[in-house]
């Protein structure tokens, strides 16, 4: 098969696509020929060296794809050849083939075209996870999402909407705040312009104290210090990258006082079965999710979509400021 290579760690440049061993499934594992591959920030990480893969998953980038089902490995019934999937991964979305377990796989629903599919499976694990399964998402609730034009921030909006949650945002430009306010969010925020602390501040949780019961947090520590102070009584600080930064300074006595919880999570990491897996994640996708996906309540935002062969310059644009929502890789017509 031909995949993405990398020719060392550095720009987009160092991408190469090339020839590729074949993968062949191994038992409770299916064999994707691959349509699209969806493009995430972790993929940048990895391109420049700076998160590898877990131990034993494959070299090659990509979090996430879409395709057919061509084979099927031993003790697999749910799954058949010519089924049309996409799929959580740990590695080796950007390639004609990969091999993924049997329970990292969700069906892509009616009427969904297998580009947009590819840009569900991460973004819908990770804001599930984080937001319902770890911080408790409820109706009536504030949710703060920074990063609201971004692929995760976009799914968070619509999910967090439909729990019945009021959303907020930050986002960098008028015109992003405008798209997510289409998508469901109430509260507007230009980080540029505004100060999110105090605009939070002056709104009211799910309990009738100021702040916000969730936030969803790409900066990490340039962040830190305010997101607690911009947290409600009890509220959750969930912390999904680290765009501003690994090491700040944190005042436990504010978070005391506010009875406050921070978590820091990722999907990639995650065992593949058992508590808290991607397949234990995978099937709360199927329960809450993906029904939202069929009625189109939730839908995929794709900002654009290249050929796999410039997957360079999707990282570009992905790593730019106009992007809202997704950049998906196409690999080939399935």
């Amino acid at each position: 098969m031909r995949a993405i290579k990398l020719n060392g760690f550095g720009g987009p440049e160092v991408m190469e696509w090339g020839e590729a061993a074949d993968p062949v499934p191994g038992h409770g594992e299916v064999l994707i020929e691959v349509a699209a591959a969806g493009v995430n920030r972790a993929d940048l990480l990895q391109r420049q060296g700076f998160y590898p893969p877990p131990p034993g998953a494959s070299e090659v980038m990509g979090l996430e794809c879409s395709g057919v089902i061509a084979e099927v490995g031993d003790g697999v019934r749910e799954w058949q050849v010519g089924d049309r999937v996409c799929a959580l991964l740990s590695g080796g979305g950007y390639a004609e083939k990969v091999v993924v377990a049997a329970t990292q796989v969700l069906a892509v629903p009616d009427g969904l075209d297998l580009a947009a599919a590819a840009a569900l499976p991460e973004a819908a694990a990770t804001v599930w996870s984080n937001l319902a399964m770890t911080a408790g998402l409820h109706a009536g609730q504030l949710v703060l999402i920074h990063g609201g034009g971004s692929g995760i921030g976009t799914h968070a909006i619509q999910v967090a909407v439909s729990q019945g949650a009021r959303v907020a945002v930050t986002a960098g430009s008028t015109e992003k705040l405008k798209q997510c306010r289409e998508l469901g969010a109430s509260v507007l925020i230009n980080y540029r312009e505004d100060d999110f602390v105090a605009a939070i501040r002056a709104e009211e949780s799910g309990a009738g104290g100021p702040g916000a019961d969730i936030i969803l947090d790409i900066m990490g520590a340039a962040y830190l210090a305010r997101n607690v102070e911009a947290l409600a009584q009890h509220g959750h600080l969930v912390v999904i990258g680290m765009q501003g930064g690994v090491a700040a300074e944190l005042n436990l006595g504010a978070l005391l006082g506010k009875w406050g919880t921070i978590h820091a999570n990722n999907v990639r990491n995650r065992p593949t079965t058992g508590a808290n897996s991607k397949a234990t994640i995978i099937a709360e996708l199927n329960r809450h999710v993906w029904p939202l996906i069929a009625d189109g309540t939730v839908v995929p935002v794709v900002h654009a979509e290249l050929p796999i062969t410039e997957a360079a310059e999707a990282h570009r644009l992905l790593d730019s400021a106009e992007t809202f929502g997704k950049v998906v890789l196409n690999v080939r017509d399935v």
